[in-house]
């Protein structure tokens, strides 16, 4: 169904793009900092499920309309940022909790974790403008249903999205952990700190979502 000639560029210009730190790894690197690998990997999936949805929508012309329309850009743009803010309130009056050295860390819901990753991507309007902005050069119409070649496309740019941001979640909840050994001895000025981290991410991206604009 896909040109083989274009199908080589397209992972390569995929795997570039999703290297290049934005606000969903960077949502990934909080949560593994914090909460674990796990809650990392399930962020990861979760925004995965709403870059798919994504995908679902430019296939059928419905991202368009946020390329058309500056009051639906600009309602998306305001539930997003007040998403973000939400989860910033969240973590900032998160309990000041940190494990000793080689002890687990708190089971948490990890489908609330997933849920979080799928909203947060699906609240930014600028991910719907870039996958139908970018999916579609690849798309040719003599190789049969554009809609099935906009979602192979991609299920191709997610897979590669998701496999590094698995990656940067183990990373990050490693680096974390080095951390909490080096400063097992002060376990609560650390919990509070990665609590503040969070929240201050969390304010950051809301204000990066808040100001966007159309392209």
């Amino acid at each position: 169904m896909l040109d083989p000639a274009q199908l080589w560029p397209f992972i390569l210009a995929c795997l570039a793009l999703n290297l290049t730190p934005g606000a969903d790894m960077t949502y990934v690197i909080a949560r593994s900092a914090t909460q674990g690998r796990g809650a990392g990997i399930a962020a990861s999936f979760g925004i995965a499920a709403g870059s798919f949805v994504h995908s679902l929508f430019a296939a059928l012309g419905i991202a368009a309309l946020l390329q058309q329309s500056a009051t639906a850009f600009l309602l998306i743009k305001i539930l997003g940022a007040g998403y973000l803010l939400y989860l910033a309130w969240k973590a900032w009056r998160s309990p000041i909790t940190a494990p000793a050295a080689g002890t687990p860390l708190p089971r948490i819901p990890l489908l609330r974790v997933f849920g979080e990753g799928l909203l947060t991507n699906l609240f930014n309007p600028k991910v719907a403008l870039f996958i139908l902005a970018f999916l579609p050069q690849f798309v040719d119409p003599h190789r049969g249903s554009t809609i099935s070649q906009i979602l192979l496309l991609g299920l191709i740019f997610n897979f590669g999205g998701t496999l590094v941001n698995c990656v940067v979640a183990a990373s990050a909840s490693i680096t974390a952990r080095l951390l909490r050994q080096r400063l097992s001895g002060n376990r609560h000025s650390l919990g509070r700190w990665l609590n503040r981290f969070t929240s201050v991410i969390f304010v950051g991206l809301a204000f990066r979502l808040a100001f966007a604009e159309r392209r």
